[in-house]
């Protein structure tokens, strides 16, 4: 029997609510090792947005909202609207940032919610004791929402399947870079690039649409 939406996902919630219930807003919160990595990643997520000035963004597992720090600290002109499964996380983040006039943050999935463009960081690694092929289907179904939400492209980073075999965790998702480059440019846009230059054990999908 296909394990339900609900069966995979709720781990996963309290997986992360317990991460920034003991180590608040900061880099292990959102289960990163180093703030320089996480920004890291971030710069990476961003190259979708090209040479847009003004933009809105959708964060597709926002955590506690370090990515609106980030690029209000870059000074990025745009509205941000955050989303994540965890309350605590979305509770943190408003504690955080109060209620900036470009930025909102809410518990849960977007449902009508569009943008400019999408990003996802670290949305499919902790799959938790979800087999490979359910978590899969899972991250090709959340790929393809990130599509449907976003009007000029969205881009989304995964933990690579050429890490070093013997630090690879059976709790983590791996994934084959060449097949979702493969998958996205044929299901979504011409224009993908697949970024697996930065140093860490992932890849990042930028998947650019054209209007």
């Amino acid at each position: 029997m296909p394990l339900s939406l609900q069966k995979i996902i709720n781990p996963v919630r309290e997986y992360y609510t317990q991460k920034v219930l003991l180590h608040g807003s900061s880099s292990w919160g959102a289960d990163w090792k180093t703030r320089e990595s996480q920004e890291l990643r971030f710069q990476q997520l961003l190259k979708i947005t090209g040479s847009q000035k003004n933009f809105s963004i959708l964060d597709w597992g926002c955590g506690y909202g370090y990515l609106f720090e980030y690029m209000k600290k870059n000074k990025y002109s745009f509205v941000y609207k955050g989303f994540d499964l965890s309350a605590e996380m979305i509770r943190m983040a408003q504690k955080t940032y109060g209620k900036p006039s470009n930025a909102r943050f809410q518990v849960g999935s977007p449902s009508r919610t569009a943008a400019d463009f999408v990003v996802g960081s670290g949305i499919f690694n902790v799959k938790l004791g979800v087999p490979h092929q359910p978590w899969k289907n899972y991250v090709l179904k959340i790929i393809g929402n990130m599509n449907r939400f976003s009007r000029r492209g969205f881009s989304f980073n995964v933990l690579t399947k050429y890490s070093d075999k013997k630090r690879m965790r059976p709790d983590l998702y791996y994934a084959d870079p060449l097949f979702l480059f493969d998958y996205c440019k044929r299901r979504f846009s011409k224009d993908v690039a697949l970024l697996h230059d930065y140093g860490l054990y992932e890849f990042t999908i930028l998947v650019r649409k054209k209007i």
